[in-house]
């Protein structure tokens, strides 16, 4: 379903921004202006011995409801085909959920060509059973654990959540997760086209069962789909459309929302505090899924 919000002022204003958006990095255009004392930051902390496995922790201020030890706790997992992409890039993202009330989890994972297919699905599911382990110490509620992803980063999400050998490889599981969000996610994208992601899954010699879409399954948790109608990048039809039917017929609890105004990054960057004009709103189905009111915080 579409959410039933106005289309954004004017497509010009829009225009713009995507321009804007092309031409800078997001780094220096969003991170620049979004506020950086709506939460605490716990930096650099490592969930494994690779330099990549390391996180940074985003935690709602005292007076951010709800309170302590009642907070969902996110880990977010950004995109950039598997082959680029830095957390502390998305800084925005941590900043709009964790001035909401979340706890974030913001990790870096390994990239392609030094990793490939399933190296950035392990780190993902190394980071996931870190959060599991650290929920209660960082004040969040152990039972409302939830992933979530934009792009690759959303088929990183989409894999720890649906096939439980990643998290039961590291001594956790699917089960303990409150649900998933995923934002444009690639959920299905055999033959590969795209040269990077040929790469980070070793095409022609990658294995069917490395598409989330086929495993999910009645046994996976219940998931907010995010897309941008027209997404040029990957398609939501086939993606989104594919994932969101399998799980409905599944008879798991599976929530869609289709943004005629935004695009495949604009839907990402429409969280972040100085750019929530751009279109939809994103932001309002997210926390509605977390369980946080959509008042809270700043």
């Amino acid at each position: 379903m579409r959410y039933p919000f106005p289309r954004p002022r004017t497509a010009l204003l829009i225009a713009a921004a995507a321009t804007l958006l092309a031409a800078c990095s997001p780094v220096k255009l969003l991170n620049s202006v979004v506020p950086s004392d709506t939460y605490a930051l716990e930096g650099d902390v490592s969930y494994g011995p690779a330099p990549r496995q390391q996180l940074d922790v985003y935690r709602p201020l005292a007076s951010t409801l709800p309170a302590e030890g009642k907070r969902p706790l996110v880990v977010f997992f950004y995109g950039g085909t598997w082959t680029t992409g830095e957390r502390a890039g998305f800084r925005f993202v941590g900043e709009a959920l964790a001035a909401r009330g979340a706890v974030v989890v913001l990790p870096d994972y390994g990239r392609s060509p030094a990793f490939k297919y399933p190296v950035f699905v392990q780190d993902s599911a190394l980071a996931v059973k870190w959060a599991l382990d650290n929920a209660a110490r960082l004040g969040a509620d152990p039972s409302r654990v939830y992933v979530m992803g934009h792009s690759s980063g959303g088929y990183n999400t989409a894999m720890v959540a649906l096939d439980a050998r990643w998290l039961g490889a590291v001594g956790a599981s699917p089960k303990q997760l409150a649900g998933w969000i995923g934002l444009a996610g690639p959920y299905d994208f055999l033959p590969i086209v795209n040269p990077d992601a040929r790469v980070a899954f070793n095409w022609p010699a990658t294995p069917p069962d490395s598409q989330p879409l086929a495993h999910a399954s009645a046994a996976s948790p219940r998931a907010l789909l995010l897309v941008a109608r027209e997404d040029k990048v990957v398609n939501p039809v086939r993606n989104t459309g594919q994932m969101a039917a399998k799980l409905q017929a599944a008879g798991v609890s599976v929530q869609t929302r289709e943004f005629d105004d935004l695009g495949h990054i604009t839907l990402i960057v429409a969280v972040a505090k100085p750019l929530r004009w751009l279109g939809g709103p994103v932001l309002p189905p997210v926390l509605a899924f977390l369980g946080l009111p959509p008042d809270a915080g700043k």
